[in-house]
């Protein structure tokens, strides 16, 4: 009989059991087997009464996986539990245990690569299933089924919200709240003075060694007044300043940079790298190119490390060679596996290209790029910084020259570096530069940026709430909800996501909040690490949750949708205005026992002629509700834009004139219209 090993991806299982050998056969359980029940109380699936006791039931469309996995068990000698190697991994591996009767002849075994030496030792290295992770994972997903269930049905019944969460509530509020400090902004204005020399510029700083600070045109032309052109060199400093290299990514660092150097949303970039990670055909032998994607830590094994700095100071010399370089550790970081790099260095995204998609090979360029330059030497900066005189006022300028590149060799495609150079101070024949003007400059200040999603991810891991893991499944839902748009890149609350955020802070604000949120991550982890009991955590919890929500169901004003005057032709209720991810639309007031909805015929305004063919250029919207350009004659005319025509034509070249962020552009040159 064969040793058994269980997997959660099919597309591991092939090249997992090829390392292994003829002595073991490798299973997929697809993810999780069996959820929480819709049964009982509140229909939680928890007996809440009983030491919130979880009743779990097999996933639907599970049974005939869980009956082959069952038949594989006992066809085996021994079984060996490989699901991934992070919390929900090992909760999938009790399931796996409870659910296929699997007694004590098991080991649980994680994989950090997929790649055969990783394998192989993990194999020699087993232990059994960790209970305090599991308990751990269970409570997080008790808590998010009693919060999710009970606040959805309240914010379905009150407000015609689609669903509420732990995390996913406070992160739509941090996104309304940063909203609504941007409408209540009153921008102040300030002036600045930039002295203008031949070859750099000097801005203003202080009046006799105080600060100065110019809020008026006024104050501005009277600090004129007293300037002349001629300034004195009162201090010129010059010092050499080192740049070091970033560590490897963790999960929410692999987020936000993908999102701000390759446009790649969360979702997206943990999709990619899931498939990096389980493994890739490369012609002669199938490997996962990266370590697991769901990690806290930035540690690197000693294994890379050495591969690493033969690799630089064969390709780049010996100077090149840096040091390892480690985040700041916290109490809530998951330590048990590395940083997120790639398993082999020798494996150059160059040599990888032809076996990756173009978006493969973008984030895996990404990650390798990041775990090379991390071992790479500091970069060297020479820095000049001149302070000039005049009538007591005195300006400052600042320059730096790159004197050794060191990581920046390899990663200057997402860290961009400028010299500012300037003029020799120190062999100035006379003490003495003359400006070739003084002027002001007018500014108003601005209020904080929206959140971008990648703002918003470091935001919510500088807050403590959420996993770093679930942070692309929070941004999709309230996405997918209606809740935010995604504008520009920047998320905007809806009028929906607004309403549903004010009435939860109404009745639940000592709940759905930062410091709440954050602190019930740390009962979790204080479960995983065995110094907090589950049940107690869990009850404290309901035992102040239950009472508000059932305030809400009986106090909470329901918002009465507005009647459109006709009636459902289906049941014969009256028909309203709902508000839904794509904006309002008419449904019957019946909802859910009648799901009927009018189709409005949108009105088609022609807005160009179509340079491919004799159609016309009307607005359309996708699938996900985002509006576009196209012909009339799709599908015989494929002409698309994300920009709208103006119906002009451009001077230079005959192409469409476009609406292009607040200007009028040609779709195909240099052209930009004059206001």
């Amino acid at each position: 009989m064969k040793k058994l090993v269980i997997v959660e991806s099919p597309a591991k299982s092939k090249t997992i059991e090829k390392y292994l050998g003829s002595d073991y056969k490798v299973v997929s359980s697809k993810g999780h087997i069996r959820d929480l029940a819709t049964t009982g109380k509140f229909g939680l699936g928890v007996d809440v009464e009983h030491d919130f006791q979880p009743n779990y039931v097999p996933i639907k469309g599970k049974a005939k996986d869980i009956n082959m996995l069952k038949k594989e068990v006992k066809n085996s000698s021994f079984v060996y539990l490989a699901t991934d190697p992070d919390r929900e991994g090992e909760a999938i591996s009790w399931h796996l245990k409870d659910t296929l009767d699997i007694d004590d002849n098991y080991s649980r075994v994680v994989f950090n690569e997929i790649t055969k030496d990783v394998v192989l030792d993990s194999i020699l290295h087993p232990r059994k299933i960790d209970e305090n992770l599991v308990k751990s994972q269970e409570t997080r997903r008790i808590l998010d089924r009693i919060i999710g269930f009970r606040l959805s049905k309240l914010m379905q019944s009150k407000t015609g919200g689609k669903s509420a969460g732990r995390v996913q509530s406070v992160a739509l509020k941090l996104i309304v709240d940063r909203e609504r400090e941007i409408d209540a902004f009153q921008p102040e204005e300030y002036w600045t003075i930039i002295a203008d020399f031949k070859d750099f510029t000097a801005d203003l700083e202080k009046y006799h060694g105080k600060k100065v600070e110019i809020k008026s045109e006024v104050e501005a032309n009277d600090i004129l007044n007293r300037l002349t052109l001629a300034f004195k060199i009162e201090d010129v400093k010059q010092s050499d300043v080192l740049k070091n290299a970033k560590p490897v990514f963790k999960t929410s660092t692999l987020q936000r940079m993908a999102a701000n150097k390759i446009n790649f949303a969360p979702s997206k970039t943990m999709r990619i790298a899931q498939k990096l990670y389980e493994g890739v055909d490369i012609g002669s032998e199938t490997v996962g190119l990266i370590t697991y994607m769901r990690t806290d830590s930035e540690r690197v094994s000693n294994t890379f490390v050495e591969e690493t700095y033969n690799y630089i100071k064969k390709n780049f010399g010996p100077e090149y060679i840096g040091s390892v370089k480690m985040g700041k550790k916290d109490k809530t970081m998951q330590d048990a596996h590395e940083g997120i790099r790639p398993t082999s260095i020798m494996r150059t995204p160059q040599s990888m290209k032809k076996y990756l998609t173009a978006d493969e090979y973008k984030l895996y360029n990404l990650i390798y790029v990041r775990a090379l330059s991390s071992l790479m030497a500091s970069a060297k900066f020479k820095t000049t910084s001149v302070i000039l005189e005049n009538n007591g006022y005195t300006f400052k300028t600042t320059g730096s020259m790159l004197v050794f590149d060191g990581y920046l060799k390899v990663y200057e495609d997402y860290e961009e570096q400028k010299d500012t150079i300037l003029p020799d101070f120190q062999n100035y024949k006379s003490n003495t530069v003359i400006a070739n003007e003084i002027v002001k400059e007018q500014h108003f200040t601005k209020p904080l940026p929206r959140y971008t999603e990648s703002s918003l991810i470091k935001e919510m891991e500088n807050l403590g709430i959420g996993r770093p893991s679930t942070y692309a499944t929070i941004l999709s839902t309230i996405k997918d909800r209606g809740y935010v748009n995604l504008e520009d890149k920047k998320l905007i609350p809806t009028e929906i996501g607004m309403e549903t955020t004010d009435k939860l802070q109404e009745f639940f604000s000592d709940i759905v909040n930062v410091e709440y949120t954050s602190a019930m991550e740390t009962d979790l982890d204080e479960i995983a690490e065995h110094e907090k009991d589950n049940v107690k955590v869990l009850k404290d919890f309901y035992n102040k949750f239950e009472p508000m929500v059932e305030e809400a169901f009986d106090k909470m004003e329901k918002k009465e949708a507005e009647k459109t005057g006709e009636i459902c032709p289906e049941c014969g209720s009256d028909l309203v205005i709902r508000n839904g991810k794509f904006g309002k639309f008419t449904a019957c007031s019946n909802y859910p026992t009648c799901k009927y909805i009018k189709k409005e015929e949108r009105q088609v305004k022609e807005l160009a002629d179509c340079p491919k063919c004799n159609g016309k250029i009307v607005e359309k919207r996708t699938r996900k509700g985002k509006n576009f350009y196209g012909c009339s004659n799709y599908p015989k005319c494929d002409f698309a834009s994300w920009y709208k025509p103006t119906g002009e034509k451009c001077p230079n070249c005959e192409s469409l004139l476009v609406e292009k962020k607040d200007k009028i552009v040609c779709a195909n040159c240099d052209y930009e219209k004059e206001e």
